[in-house]
């Protein structure tokens, strides 16, 4: 469904109608030169997003996949009109997980079209914190597409830091006093970081372009003109997204020098459990001996006439068994 439409003119918004109110039949309105129309849709039917392509043009191959909810995050091109996917992500706390949403976004020369998959980002917010900033509208489509990529890294960053506290517990747990079985977690750890790496790197050479993009040297063909000052927005974009890529590298170098460090560990643990089997086996082994010994069924016995024999056997097994217990305390073994 359209969830909101309306005009910009000059940076300030000209109500068209929400919700209920929407017609798409009529979801298009004239510009004058400099205006853009906004429409954002929500989780469309095949049939209502068809019905926005036909009105506003679209490619049909873009419009198959914004109808996908899981497309690669890319740019492209389509005649006058910039195609581009972005992952959301947000990161629940419950399940200590990391979710994902979709955002396609059609920019063309007098209008943006957002066609939003999931929960994630709510671009009602993202909207109405844009419509405060007309310094950024006044940019056009560019500036609404460089106010929504804006708000999708910056929730990456949350991301971010969210798993960045989820490391550390691991690395604590790992190397902490107590026997704990961390694995499972590392490896749902870096599930949940490949998940925002897929987000995230496809991102970074678009924002790239944008952000070194001049008349001089243009880097990537757009509808409407990127001016030095709308480059300077998405260098801004590109910055906190190469920081992502850099703490979501970073965060994976620690998982798997933990995961190392816990085989380690487990193997040392195995070592010292190996060792105390191996004592506690002469423990038994020593005194079982000499009972053996002493209970073998021949006539003739030195020790059989002696009459401390008995007690020598036992007094043997006991000072043996002390010495070895003695021996293998001092060595850590026991």
């Amino acid at each position: 469904m359209i969830v909101d439409n309306a005009l910009y003119h000059q940076g300030k918004r000209v109500a068209l109608g929400t919700g209920d109110d929407q017609s798409l039949g009529h979801a298009r309105v004239p510009c004058d030169p400099g205006d853009f129309q906004w429409i954002g849709i929500h989780e469309p039917s095949p049939d209502e997003l068809q019905l926005i392509a036909d009105t506003f043009g679209l490619h049909p191959l873009a419009v198959e996949d914004a109808g996908d909810s899981h497309q690669r995050p890319k740019l492209e091109h389509y005649g006058d009109t910039l195609f581009l996917v972005l992952k959301t992500l947000w990161y629940v706390d419950a399940e200590d997980a990391v979710e994902t949403g979709e955002i396609n976004m059609f920019v063309g020369r007098d209008f943006v079209v957002t066609v939003r998959h999931g929960q994630g980002i709510d671009l009602a917010d993202s909207r109405r914190d844009l419509e405060e900033r007309a310094q950024v509208l006044e940019h056009g489509p560019m500036g609404v597409m460089y106010a929504i990529c804006d708000r999708v890294v910056d929730e990456y960053e949350k991301v971010g830091a969210a798993l960045e506290e989820d490391v550390d517990e691991v690395e604590e747990s790992v190397f902490s006093p107590a026997r704990t079985d961390d694995s499972t977690r590392i490896y749902v750890l870096k599930r949940e970081i490949a998940e925002v790496r897929r987000a995230v790197m496809p991102l970074r050479e678009p924002m790239r372009k944008f952000a070194q993009h001049s008349d001089t040297v243009p880097t990537i063909r757009t509808p409407v003109p990127i001016t030095a000052e709308t480059a300077t927005y998405f260098r801004d974009v590109a910055d906190h997204l190469q920081r992502v890529s850099e703490v979501i590298d970073s965060l994976d170098i620690l998982l798997s020098t933990a995961f190392d460090g816990h085989l380690a560990r487990i193997s040392v643990q195995q070592n010292e459990d190996m060792r105390k089997i191996s004592a506690g086996a002469a423990l038994v082994v020593v005194p079982t001996l000499i009972a053996g010994i002493y209970g073998m069924n021949f006539t003739h016995m030195p020790e059989l006439d002696w009459t401390l024999g008995y007690p020598f056997a036992l007094a043997l097994m006991v000072g043996v068994s002390a010495f070895l217990l003695w021996f293998f305390k001092k060595s850590g073994w026991l």
